[in-house]
């Protein structure tokens, strides 16, 4: 496979150990003490990995802002220390010194982004910008990765609607480790549509990334055994913002609280302690037609929430935790109801806000628009194929820089149809350079939910499923790619290639 020039870079040490030498790797294969028989039930069946267990904190420290920057900025990749009350000095990765997670990046539609991008890891990475329409050479493709000490500029200009993006490692082999031990960052796009909302904003409105992990000996470890890589990975520490268990003060009003799931594998299905209801206002692809009123809402790796969470009804020193309930999800998701976030009501004030009846204006897409039909099944796994580790497949296929998947016509409308039929693990798909409506879904939950109205990058596939999308390929020309985004799923081979022309 050709690599286009900006990534030949020198030094790449394909041995190197990321933050120190207290911190494994993932390698080539599982741990050796893994065999085919221990994942074997009474019955020969497979098991889909086990439930990791989260435990909670004590809310004690504060919630944290992630610092702002505009369109123009630099990343640095590199090795971080962050401080926390509950493990102390923690090591992982970061896009600055100050910690875990990268600033977040607030742009307006029609503005370009010129971000110079240092690499001070022993390793490959590069930055995907997930969601974002973009040339193909700045998506951060797996194969147009930055190498060790080397450097890159992505530019390119920011043409959609507000929401809420992100960005994190994407390159071949090292995603799950890098984005699991901290690289990953909020973008908050914005344009008129959504500023004549007058939606709750300053102090009032709340960038949550969620996060899972594993946190032993000050440090963030990553070492994913077989079963992990068949359930992905999951850590029994919950981190908002990077920081665990946090608390905020809040006062008696409405809320606008954006929320990324951020995790490499673990699915959350966001709740009130108080059984409240709440509002959806948007998702992955910005605000939806109308606000959507619900109880619960459940939220995949790489999924985002748009909410207006209302405080006003509270009395002062009452306190609320946003909190993830049970759902089913296979073997290893959904078995335990835990606390996020707390919030406390600190503050008394009037506040006049009221959401609107219409937020924003969305043609939706029929099978009718559609020129053509592919079907992608999602719902296997080969545990032969790379010396015991596990491979996840779509069609069959395992992932390979140097085949095309699928070949689309540039202006083509397309159905895709996501097969987790006889699966037994939630499979969230997610296609680079488009956005997408979810048609229907059949088997297992068998509706769509309030997050899935609207324009998506992100469906969930639960056990049991077939989600059918429709996709309008109307950006740029190049090769992309789609995949899972449960991050150990996408590293043992559930990703493909399509080629735009």
């Amino acid at each position: 496979m050709k690599r286009r020039n900006f990534i030949k870079l020198s030094g790449l040490s394909t041995t190197a150990i990321l933050v120190s030498s207290s911190i494994p790797f993932l390698s080539s294969c599982s741990n050796n003490d893994m065999n085919m028989g221990n994942n074997m039930d009474m019955g020969g069946n497979m098991n889909m990995g086990q439930p990791v267990p989260v435990t909670e904190g004590n809310f004690s420290a504060l919630f944290a802002f992630p610092p702002i920057v505009g369109g123009t900025t630099t990343l640095t990749a590199q090795n971080v220390t962050a401080n926390s009350n509950e493990f102390g000095n923690v090591k992982g990765l970061g896009y600055s010194s100050g910690g875990l997670l990268g600033p977040t990046i607030k742009v307006n539609s029609g503005q370009s982004m010129n971000v110079n991008f240092v690499n001070q890891l022993n390793e490959k990475t590069n930055i995907h910008w997930h969601g974002l329409k973009i040339p193909a050479n700045m998506d951060g493709h797996p194969e147009n990765f930055i190498n060790a000490g080397g450097s890159f500029n992505y530019n390119f200009t920011v043409n959609q609607r507000a929401g809420l993006y992100w960005y994190h490692p994407h390159a071949d082999g090292t995603t799950g480790k890098q984005v699991f031990q901290g690289l990953a960052g909020l973008i908050i796009v914005n344009d008129s549509e959504e500023t004549a909302l007058n939606l709750p904003s300053g102090n009032r409105e709340l960038p949550l990334v969620i996060q899972d992990k594993r946190i032993s000996a000050g440090s963030i470890l990553y070492a994913p055994t077989m079963m992990d890589q068949m359930a992905g990975l999951m850590g029994q520490y919950i981190l908002v913002n990077g920081v665990y268990a946090p608390i905020h003060n809040v006062e008696t009003a409405k809320y606008r609280v954006r929320i990324l799931n951020g995790s490499n594998a673990r699915i959350y299905n966001l709740a009130l302690s108080n059984g409240a209801s709440f509002t959806v206002i948007g998702n992955d692809g910005g605000l939806l037609a109308t606000p959507q009123t619900v109880n619960s809402l459940t939220v995949a790796p790489g999924e985002r929430a748009d909410l207006i969470i209302d405080f006003s009804s509270m009395g002062l020193n009452s306190e609320l935790f946003l909190i993830s309930k049970t759902f089913i999800g296979g073997n290893a998701q959904g078995k335990q109801e835990f606390k996020i976030m707390k919030f406390k009501v600190t503050t008394q004030v009037v506040d006049n806000f009221s959401i609107p009846t219409t937020l924003s204006s969305i043609a939706p897409l029929t099978e009718s628009m559609a020129t053509k039909t592919r079907n992608f099944e999602i719902s296997n796994v080969d545990s032969g194929s790379m010396s015991g580790m596990m491979m996840h497949t779509i069609n069959n296929k395992s992932y390979d820089a140097n085949r095309i998947d699928e070949l689309v016509p540039n202006g083509a409308v397309e159905i895709w149809t996501f097969d987790n039929t006889n699966g037994q693990e939630p499979h969230p798909m997610h296609l680079h350079g488009v956005q997408f409506q979810i048609l229907n879904r059949t088997g297992g939950r068998g509706t769509l939910t309030a997050l899935e109205k609207g324009w998506k990058d992100m469906a969930l596939c639960m056990p049991g499923e077939k989600v059918k999308v429709i996709v309008p390929f109307n950006g740029y020309t190049g090769k992309f790619v789609f995949h899972c985004h449960n991050l150990e799923h996408e590293e043992t081979g559930m990703m493909g290639q399509f080629q735009v022309s």
